[in-house]
């Protein structure tokens, strides 16, 4: 009787401490960012896992799909709870699977990426503070549409307005082309991006002229994927190649129209992330009449700087000093964890004598941490001159 009794005492000890451990797992949580306002979970602890709960009582199986499958546990309530592994800071997509299907998570607000509407996360990271909002005069971001005789429709656009555009009325402003990468759309820099709080933030710090951002969809929303048989390169060089003339033709021209713009060259940039850094290249690299400012974050051009430096883009790297005079900033970014490609890149060009800015955002990959931190340094280096 003895030995049961403190068999029996032990357990409830052990018993108690796993509550207790439980509760730690949860009490420093704090409801995400990215949440729907007035829904407490999921939540990020002081160790930045992730705590998720869902209402699924007549479920057989419930998982979550956030870089690695978790299987949750169903309590006595109907409700599956999971407690992820530490994640990585920044922004990250996920789904719900109950019973083998793919779900958003209802507890959180929505964002296109990945070709589709998905749920997202986000994990603070120790240098956000130039992403959070400050009681600092703020810009706007307007959602416009136009028509497009190209696409032989409307299209939509969303352009960023400083602090001062409805004061300084009439103070005209540079423009900076912003573009998303494959997968996503035009609502990307202003949701996942913080685009412009980032640029409020700036522009309240003395560090960054006032400007316009023109944000529109680069004509590669859809993942790229060759038919069967498909020659790749052939597909890959047809994949949103409507973008070149819709920007030159058609956003360009409404903008000016419509804004009250600077229209030369010296005050039109162009910078974009992943694919979008790929189409700055190309539209911007062939057409330096109409862009002296550009920046590639995680994508770049798709040559060899071994062997075509002097030949790509009609041969604009061949006569550095020319190159030099007409790109006032040349900024190539990337994260530490993509690898090497954009350092192989900058020093190429900077060894045949091409100007250029290259910054490594420490510890991301390719995700919206490192092109927040891209677009924070390179929104300082336009229109000084």
């Amino acid at each position: 009787m003895k030995i049961r009794l403190i068999t029996l005492v032990l357990l409830f000890m052990i018993s108690g401490v796993c509550i207790a451990q439980s509760n730690d797992f949860t009490q420093d949580a704090q409801s995400a960012a990215t949440n729907i306002i007035g829904i407490e979970y999921p939540k990020v602890d002081s160790q930045l896992r992730a705590i998720f709960r869902v209402e699924a009582p007549n479920a057989q199986k419930v998982q979550l799909d956030l870089k690695e499958i978790y299987d949750m546990t169903k309590g006595d309530d109907g409700v599956w709870t999971v407690i992820t592994k530490p994640l990585d800071h920044g922004f990250h997509y996920y789904y719900l699977m109950i019973d083998g299907y793919r779900f958003s998570d209802p507890a959180s607000e929505s964002f296109f990426g990945v070709g589709r509407m998905m749920s997202g996360i986000e994990i603070p990271a120790p240098d956000r503070e130039f992403y959070i909002p400050k009681n600092i005069p703020h810009g706007q971001i307007r959602e416009c549409y136009y028509l497009s005789g190209i696409k032989k429709g409307y299209n939509r656009i969303y352009v960023y307005t400083p602090p001062d555009y409805e004061k300084n009325v009439k103070k005209h402003y540079p423009v900076l082309y912003l573009q998303h990468g494959m997968g996503e759309d035009e609502t990307g820099w202003g949701t996942q991006g913080k685009m412009n709080i980032i640029i409020d933030n700036l522009i309240a710090e003395g560090r960054c002229k006032p400007m316009i951002i023109v944000m529109s969809n680069g004509e590669c929303s859809t993942l790229f994927r060759p038919k069967q048989g498909e020659d790749v390169n052939a597909a890959r060089q047809r994949f949103g190649v409507d973008f070149t003339p819709i920007l030159l033709n058609e956003i360009i021209p409404y903008i000016e129209k419509t804004f009250r713009v600077l229209t030369d060259r010296d005050h039109r940039a162009m910078a974009g992330l992943s694919w979008g850094g790929f189409q700055t290249f190309q539209i911007g690299l062939n057409n330096l009449d109409k862009f002296s400012y550009l920046g590639g974050f995680s994508g770049a051009g798709m040559f060899n700087p071994a062997t075509e430096l002097k030949t790509a883009y009609n041969g604009v790297f061949s006569n550095p000093q020319a190159f030099n005079k007409k790109v006032h900033a040349f900024f190539l970014g990337i994260g530490t964890v993509e690898g090497q490609r954009m350092k192989s890149l900058s020093d190429a060009l900077k060894a045949a004598g091409i100007n250029n800015t290259y910054y490594e955002s420490e510890g991301t990959a390719h995700e919206w941490l490192t092109w927040r931190r891209c677009l924070h340094k390179f929104a300082p280096l336009l229109f000084q001159k």
